[in-house]
């Protein structure tokens, strides 16, 4: 199990305060060494301002700007990523900046919310964020810049998983995010019965997570130290099927993931996260990025796993559709009605879920994925059965809908 990120949270005014963003960088670096010392590798420390058309004041023209300065303040300060929130339907301006903002820079994230307590799902912004997809899409010739985009649907502040992250007060504070589904698929290796390998994940996720939460008090003695705002323990994977989900619910009984079988075993592991002990925060569930698990890219390849199945786990899981290769030539108006299901989930469950799509220029559905990235295990363009909606979803209204109630 590694540590993904130490993300700090903050809000660093506009211009930017080159002070704030520096101890930002000071405590990364602290805190670094501090969970390394306590045998945890780190992989990159990452920051996440409030969301940038609060920021900029609603100047989000100057978004672009940002990014370039911020990126070059992470250079400065020794800091890897960083998220400048995602566009907000308040702000329906503030979606058609994100391509041009994301081209300013390499290493700055964005979002767009589609959907949240105060608006409800917002079809607009819907729009709007399939119209990034696809335009960041032709950005660079694999189609890679939307790595560094997802869509939102009732994800609240402090998830320090990217590009989801963002902040929404005043007060600096920090989370941990953590790389950790070889826990599962050691927890269910060769096990007997379902309850020994629930227990065996759950003791080992609360044996970790309260060791981080330690260290995480150890950094908070001083009253100017941020807050600590939790650990989402999501199972995220790393390419090798030692560290894949996918092999995970496939030690758990599952021939293939993408069978039936695989919500169970999802729904079984996202609820081990929940009743594990330790301080939650952020999405702590079932993580389950196409192309960033090996035996999920294996599975989607052969067709085995398709979109529809991922958003059907998303159900019971806890981040929603992540690194999903499309064709390059999927238009925004065939994605939004996948965006609209994930944000009709997310309000109906009240749970945050996120959709990372990846159109790939020139490829269509069943070609060969051919990223170079570490992160990655590449796969298949996964296809997606959609067509453009008509009225009255076609339409650009909002809508609530209420969560589910209980019947207990």
């Amino acid at each position: 199990m590694k540590i993904r990120s130490i993300t700090y949270f903050l809000n660093p005014k506009y211009p930017l305060d080159e002070n704030a963003l520096r101890k930002a960088g000071e405590f990364l670096a602290q805190a670094k060494l501090a969970y390394e010392a306590a045998g945890y590798e780190v992989q990159t420390t990452r920051l996440a301002t409030i969301p940038f058309p609060k920021l900029l004041n609603g100047n989000v023209d100057q978004t672009p700007l940002l990014a370039q300065k911020l990126s070059r303040m992470l250079n400065q300060i020794g800091v890897a990523y960083a998220a400048l929130g995602p566009a907000l339907i308040e702000f329906p301006e503030s979606y058609a900046v994100i391509p041009e903002a994301i081209s300013a820079s390499e290493n700055i994230f964005f979002g767009g919310v589609m959907a949240d307590k105060k608006n409800g799902i917002s079809l607009q912004a819907i729009q709007a964020c399939a119209k990034i997809i696809h335009e960041a899409s032709t950005i660079t010739a694999d189609g890679f810049a939307n790595l560094r985009f997802a869509a939102l649907a009732n994800v609240k502040a402090g998830a320090p998983f990217f590009p989801a992250a963002y902040w929404d007060q005043d007060q600096p504070a920090f989370a941990i995010a953590v790389e950790s589904a070889d826990l599962a698929v050691d927890a269910f290796s060769g096990q007997q019965t379902m309850d020994d390998g629930r227990r065996a994940l759950i003791s080992e996720i609360t044996k970790h997570g309260q060791a981080i939460a330690r260290v995480a008090q150890s950094l908070t003695t001083n009253p100017q130290s941020p807050i600590f705002g939790g650990i989402d323990f999501s199972l995220a994977p790393f390419p090798g099927d030692a560290h894949s989900l996918g092999r995970a619910v496939e030690n758990m009984g599952v021939s293939k993931i993408g069978l039936h079988g695989s919500l169970a075993a999802a729904a079984i592991l996202t609820e081990a996260v929940d009743r594990a002990d330790f301080p939650h925060t952020g999405f702590s569930g079932f993580m389950q990025p196409v192309l960033e698990d090996s035996v999920l890219a294996q599975r989607a390849a052969e067709g085995t796993l398709t979109i529809k199945d991922a958003l059907l786990y998303s159900a019971v899981c806890g981040t929603g559709l992540d690194t999903v290769p499309l064709a390059g030539d999927t238009t925004a108006e065939q994605m939004a009605p996948l965006l609209l299901d994930v944000s009709a989930l997310a309000m109906r469950l009240d749970k945050p879920l996120t959709a990372r799509l990846m159109p790939v220029p020139g490829k269509r559905a069943g070609d060969a994925t051919e990223f170079d990235f570490g992160f990655f295990a590449n796969s298949r363009v996964m296809a997606l059965d959609s067509a453009p909606l008509n009225m009255p979803l076609g339409g650009s209204e909002s809508f609530s809908l209420k969560e589910k109630r209980s019947n207990g």
